[in-house]
């Protein structure tokens, strides 16, 4: 019996050694397991922010766009406007600018002359 009992007590300390290996790796690939799912929760967060961040942006971007044809729009009805006051007569257009340029004139004058 007591050799029995020698028996058993090696083969459970050499099944204790061995478990206890195991147990090193077990808690080696814990801690890799953590470590790996406290990135992957990082990368998550971060991938969310930037598709956030991406709609933000698409969103302004479509806004400019409709701001800059509205602009366009503008443009081309001035330049269509100018066309139309160039085709006329051409005393006309002079006589019209040389009236805003005198404006203009008088109007620095007086602000120069104020000071």
């Amino acid at each position: 019996m007591r050799r029995a009992g020698l028996g058993d007590g090696a083969a459970a300390g050499s099944y204790g050694y061995t478990n206890s290996g195991y147990s090193v790796y077990e808690e080696e690939n814990d801690r890799l397991t953590e470590s790996l799912r406290s990135k992957v929760s990082a990368i998550k967060s971060l991938s969310i922010e930037i598709g956030t961040e991406v709609k933000n942006q698409n969103k302004m971007l479509a806004e400019m766009e409709n701001d800059f044809d509205s602009t366009g729009g503008l443009l081309g009805a001035t330049m269509g406007r100018l066309r139309t006051l160039s085709r006329g007569s051409q005393t006309k257009l002079l006589c019209y600018m040389m009236l805003f340029s005198l404006f203009v004139f008088f109007v620095i004058y007086w602000i120069i002359k104020l000071r």
